[in-house]
């Protein structure tokens, strides 16, 4: 089955039709290569994968429960799935080869169907051979927007302006070329960290801004593997949304924004500054710091006086666990590079670490390493109980830990109580580092449970969660 071509060109262009009295927006998508300017006019342009030839992929954007319709058509010389991060929807659209459907074939299509039941900001990328197409490019935004966004009233936040930083790095070489993916160091040590970091798809252009002005600024971390730690200078942004879930909004620890791969946040940033002036954004999660990009205030003014207060954005219906009544699941990750772990089970045989290496199988979870198409469940959990997962991160890499299918709270670290018992679908947890997770089981179906470094993932940092 396969789709014009003249539907794919018009992919960021939104069909919209009614059913059931229900909005619904179709898109059309196609995954294929092709070249991208990634560092500009001065160097020969990128052969990288796209969606709908551009990258990121287009901005694919709804309203909260209207019903979705997206045609992938594989153009790529290997099979491909579109995999919707963080979006509770049913187990068959839910694009991990083998486990929800069959890949996309080349010269294939395939329709994603489902309604976004939570306002916020998501994202879609394959999810196989996940380490190289989310790398040459395949990936896109999907935004759900709140319902006040299109019935103002008390609970509308409004914002001047909105913009969307789709954060991302490539391993370049000096002519431009995206070096092999190849596993090895990067599978064992922090996986694919690249030297060239460009916000949506391009190398960083300064952000023109007018004092006075609010924006809400949809942060994603579209890389591999690098983490981001984004410090606005001369400014206070204040979180409002953490992977698509809204927060009590607040200005973050040390005031920088911290984003693990995968992640989401929405920031308030006020423009407080004055007409003319300059500030930065520096990344500061390395221990070389760099200037990610620059703010350029115009030199008139859009306001005067004092920012108003912003009111919490509305929340999205999710289940609540019961924490007194939960049950408790004790989840250790392990392997890599001095990590210590002497083995685990593969394919169903305890096998020696050095074994493991030598078929890039590095890493476990409680002692299972990935391994193959199928995997069988890690744990098998009741559909509407609530539950615990106490997960520790025993290497000496950071981990962001994603669960498909659901959002859970972030109720502890290290034994201490989180201060805002966070939403999220994707936690980073550090080196050594407890962290403890509650969610209800309510969506039926067998769910990828692994870390979202890719390079880790592929090498055995996976497990399947079923709820029955």
């Amino acid at each position: 089955m396969s789709i014009c071509s003249g539907l794919a060109v018009t992919a960021s262009l939104p069909r919209i039709s009614f059913a059931d009295e229900r909005r619904v927006v179709e898109y059309a998508l196609e995954a294929a290569a092709t070249t991208s300017p990634i560092v500009g006019r001065d160097y020969p342009e990128t052969a990288v994968f796209s969606y709908g030839n551009t990258v990121p992929g287009p901005e694919l954007r709804v309203s909260q429960g209207d019903l979705l319709r997206v045609r992938v058509l594989n153009s790529l010389d290997q099979e491909t799935t579109v995999h919707w991060h963080g979006i509770r929807l049913p187990n068959a659209m839910d694009g991990v080869p083998y486990l929800t459907q069959e890949p996309i074939a080349p010269g294939d299509s395939f329709l994603y169907e489902y309604s976004p039941p939570d306002a916020g900001t998501f994202w879609y990328h394959p999810h196989i051979n996940s380490s190289e197409q989310t790398g040459r490019g395949l990936y896109g935004a999907l935004i759900v927007e709140e319902p006040a966004v299109s019935d103002p009233g008390p609970t509308k936040v409004d914002f001047d302006r909105e913009l969307i930083w789709l954060l991302d790095d490539w391993r370049l070489d000096k002519t431009a070329v995206i070096q092999p993916f190849v596993r090895g160091h990067d599978s064992s040590h922090g996986g694919r960290v690249g030297n060239v970091v460009t916000i949506n798809g391009r190398l960083p252009q300064p952000l023109s801004a007018r004092a006075g002005e609010r924006l809400r600024i949809r942060l994603i971390n579209a890389a591999n593997a690098r983490h981001f730690a984004l410090q606005f200078e001369d400014h206070s942004p204040w979180i409002i949304a953490i992977d698509g879930q809204p927060i009590e909004p607040h200005t973050p620890e040390d005031n920088m924004v911290l984003l693990a791969p995968a992640m989401r946040i929405d920031l308030r940033l006020d423009m407080v500054a004055s007409p003319g002036d300059k500030s930065r954004v520096v990344d500061r999660f390395y221990r070389d710091a760099y200037l990610l990009n620059e703010i350029h205030y115009s030199d008139e003014a859009q306001t005067t006086g004092s920012f108003p207060e912003t009111a919490e954005l509305p929340p999205n219906p999710l289940a609540e666990p019961d924490l007194a009544n939960a049950e408790r699941h004790e989840i250790l990750f392990a392997g890599g590079a001095m990590g210590g772990m002497r083995g685990a089970l593969v394919n169903g045989e305890w096998t020696d670490i050095r074994t493991m290496a030598r078929s890039g199988v590095v890493w476990a979870v409680n002692g299972v390493a990935a391994a193959g198409r199928i995997l069988d469940p890690l744990l098998t959990l009741r559909r509407s109980g609530s539950y615990i997962f106490s997960m520790r991160n025993d290497t000496v890499f950071p981990h962001p830990i994603h669960l498909h299918g659901h959002h859970f709270r972030v109720v502890s670290r290290n034994d201490h109580s989180t201060r805002y018992g966070e939403w999220q679908d994707t936690v980073l947890m550090r080196p050594g580092e407890r962290v403890e997770i509650a969610f209800v089981a309510d969506n039926p179906g067998d769910w990828m449970f692994h870390c979202h470094i890719p390079e880790h993932m592929e090498a055995g940092m996976m497990a399947v969660i079923r709820v029955a």
